[in-house]
């Protein structure tokens, strides 16, 4: 919070008018941005309240800022956590708070347009972070800063790849006898990498927030599995139909619904997991989830549904 800070603010006595501050304010003029409230302090900087300026303009202007002010307020010290602050604004809706050393004394403010700024910038780098991008990359990096900074991830990839690759491998002879495999599988693969994507997404973004905590990440897994469900009956039915009617066969069909239905259900567990492991590994869980979850669900989708044309089919 210490970064964002700024020290331009209004403070007042409790025990002068409210007369007495409107005149105050009038006479500084030019008043500080994001001046939604001003603070009390006494007479060594310890803060003792807030006074709104709603009740500044509607309150009896004889009374006296003590009787007005706001006692019970949100206030931050410098070493706290800029993600807290910003979930604090955003839960109590803030305009601005004061921030306040060990002693309570006023050191500065902290405002919206600073936390929508950082705000914006930690979903940048969690957008890069998916990628498995570094933060400092931009467009206009050199071409070897660039392709560095990704080399990492790509080589994660490369092997991802081949060990998806050799699953495949593993059925070349059930693929010889039906080639309509080949041309099915991509299907089950990709449908299971949106779908994973998804969940991956919601559970980046609740962990970020503070969202999820240990009370309910179960009843979260249950809940993430009954749509993986829901949705893995409605769309495996519906390429069930479509293999059925393009390869004139009631298995492939039923295999192909099979597979969807058991993907969608890996993909769920491994959008849920992936993250929630980095988490609790202390890592970055935007950090290259995108690229596990992809490894997860063409590794099991292939395996899936090979296995399973391989038992009913052939």
């Amino acid at each position: 919070v210490g970064a964002p800070m700024d020290s331009d603010m209004v403070t007042l006595r409790a025990d002068v008018t409210l007369e007495a501050a409107l005149r105050y304010l009038r006479r500084l003029g030019e008043l500080p941005d994001q001046l939604d409230k001003l603070f009390v302090v006494d007479r060594d900087g310890r803060i003792g309240g807030v006074l709104p300026l709603k009740r500044l303009l509607t309150a009896d202007l004889e009374a006296s800022v003590a009787a007005v002010m706001v006692d019970d307020f949100v206030r931050f010290s410098p070493e706290d956590e800029a993600h807290e602050a910003a979930q604090a604004f955003e839960r109590y809706d803030l305009v601005t708070a004061p921030v306040v050393d060990a002693n309570d004394r006023l050191i500065g403010r902290l405002t919206v347009d600073a936390v929508v700024d950082y705000i914006r910038e930690s979903s940048d780098a969690d957008l890069l972070n998916m990628a498995g991008l570094k933060e400092e990359e931009d467009l206009f990096s050199s071409v070897w800063h660039a392709a560095r900074n990704r080399w990492m991830w790509l080589a994660i990839n490369l092997v991802t790849a081949f060990v998806a690759s050799r699953v495949i491998g593993v059925f070349e002879g059930s693929i010889e006898k039906l080639a309509a495999l080949a041309a099915l599988m991509p299907i089950i693969a990709g449908i299971g990498g949106n779908s994973g994507n998804q969940t991956i997404t919601l559970i980046i973004r609740g962990l970020a927030l503070g969202h999820i905590t240990p009370a309910n990440a179960r009843r979260l897994v249950v809940k993430e599995l009954g749509v993986a469900l829901l949705n893995g009956a409605m769309w495996g039915t519906a390429v069930g139909l479509f293999a059925w009617l393009l390869y004139d066969s009631v298995a492939l069909g039923g295999v192909m619904a099979a597979a969807m239905l058991l993907n969608l259900v890996v993909a769920a567990l491994a959008g849920i997991f992936i993250p929630m492991g980095l988490e609790k590994m202390k890592r970055d869980p935007a950090i290259g989830s995108s690229v596990l979850l992809t490894f997860t669900t063409d590794s099991m989708g292939f395996f899936i549904f090979l296995g399973l044309a391989t038992l009913i089919l052939l």
